[in-house]
């Protein structure tokens, strides 16, 4: 089985920094160091920064000194006017989603509870390290909430120094309250989703967890309108292929690109009435699919228009499957290397390319022959690189619709492909549609 090595964060700053930092905010503002240490550890415990933590402190009891709270709460903010430097904020807001999950930190488990928060301007995450008993669909005033940057956008940081007081009057919000989404709908950092699913694939693996060796389960969802990736990091029975289920409470990541569906101990899986899944692939044109930086299950039709070196005829490392050159493998050093076979084609729609990868099985269907076959052709004519010449003297020029996870990075977009066939589309109005696609 696949290991794979889980990290979970940065290091925390050292006991001397903490020290230090403390003495100095005690001085500036005459008040005790003790007090002041306890409350830069708290906050440094949830992950705020150290700059922000000191600055959050002076707020709290003023630059003029003083005891503590001389500077009150911070005043009333809409939630579109939250910026990442702001530090403390007072708001009112429409609970839309809460989720629990457990973290490690400094050594400790750590419960948090996340989601959204609206009111009538806008929306904005929020992560919860103490439990207030949240809901969705509660109207809340939050004082003194921390701020911080993630992922680029503002974030909610409710603490123990922050007041949560539950309205009597609900807050009308043009927001959607509740995770119950599609597939289609799911977004990375997507937290308290809930969605029912078909399980098509499903893998038991052991991984190098933060606890050492763990079980986990992982595989593909799917509904009417997409497919998903999946892991259960606490394997529930009724995760089990050809099974519908009912998943509340997950967390969505990005896995190559694509949304993954996350399910822990704290969510609930049901089985639930037999969920239909849709055979087709969602249809795009290549242009389409890369800017929405990554699709898991799509359907591409274009032109071969070049077959890329590393292609034919390859060898892997027995230990990780990376691609290695003359015995070398850039993670284990020399190695007794496995052949194998692959594709890397460039797939143009006349919007955008993208780079197809088929594996061996594919590719043995592209070339027209096994992998023992192309090996014995590639020593007969002492050359293993006639393998890939043959494969690209069949597709290049060629129109294909390919199915298969497109994921974009720095790198470019890239397609493994599980489906690769010549195109029977009507050549006019994919025209048609390729140029209205194209004038957006």
């Amino acid at each position: 089985m696949r290991r794979t090595r889980l990290t979970h964060g940065d290091e925390p700053p050292t006991e001397m920094s903490l020290d230090d930092a403390a003495e100095e905010l005690a001085s500036t503002l005459g008040v005790d160091k003790a007090e002041v240490k306890e409350d830069l550890e708290k906050l440094v415990s949830y992950s705020v920064p150290m700059d922000e933590a000191k600055q959050s402190l002076r707020r709290k009891y003023g630059d003029s000194g003083g005891g503590g709270g001389g500077g009150g709460e911070p005043p009333a903010t809409d939630l579109v006017d939250i910026e990442p430097d702001m530090g403390n904020v007072s708001v009112t807001a429409r609970v839309l989603t809460v989720g629990k999950r457990s973290i490690r930190y400094q050594g400790d488990d750590q419960v948090i509870f996340e989601g959204e928060l609206a009111d009538e301007t806008g929306k904005i995450s929020y992560t919860a390290w103490t439990d207030f008993s949240l809901s969705p669909g509660d109207t809340i005033t939050a004082g003194n909430a921390g701020v911080r940057e993630w992922e680029g956008e503002p974030e909610l940081n409710l603490g123990e120094s922050t007041t949560v007081t539950l309205e009597e009057e609900s807050l009308d919000v043009p927001y959607e309250v509740g995770g119950e989404r599609d597939l289609i709908d799911l977004r990375p950092g997507d937290r308290g989703r809930t969605v029912e699913v078909k399980v098509l694939e499903v893998e038991e693996k052991t991984i190098d967890g933060r606890d050492g060796e763990t079980d986990i389960l992982s595989g593909v969802v799917g509904d009417e309108t997409a497919r998903l990736p999946f892991t259960d990091w606490d394997p529930h029975a009724d995760i089990a292929e050809g099974a519908s289920v009912r998943i509340e409470d997950a967390y969505i990541r990005e896995f190559r690109g694509v949304p993954s569906v996350n399910v822990t101990e704290f969510s609930t899986v049901e089985p639930t009435a037999d969920v239909d899944v849709s055979d087709s692939a969602t249809e795009m044109g290549v242009r389409e699919a890369v800017e929405a930086g990554g699709v898991f299950d799509v359907a591409l039709v274009g032109n071969v228009i070049e077959v890329r070196d590393g292609s034919g005829l390859i060898q892997r490392c027995p230990e990780c499957g990376r691609v290695v050159q003359n015995g070398q493998c850039r993670s284990h050093g020399e190695v007794e290397a496995e052949d194998d076979m692959r594709v890397k084609a460039i797939l143009d729609d006349g919007t955008d390319t993208v780079t197809v990868v088929l594996g061996r099985e594919l590719t043995e269907e592209v070339y027209g022959g096994t992998l023992e076959e192309a090996l014995d052709h590639a020593r007969d004519a002492m050359d293993r690189e006639v393998v890939a010449e043959e494969i690209a003297a069949g597709v290049v020029g060629r129109e294909y619709r390919v199915r298969g996870a497109l994921s974009v990075d720095e790198y470019g977009a890239n397609l493994d492909a599980t489906e690769f066939e010549e195109s029977s589309d009507d050549p006019a109005a994919r025209a048609e549609a390729m140029l209205a696609e194209v004038s957006r």
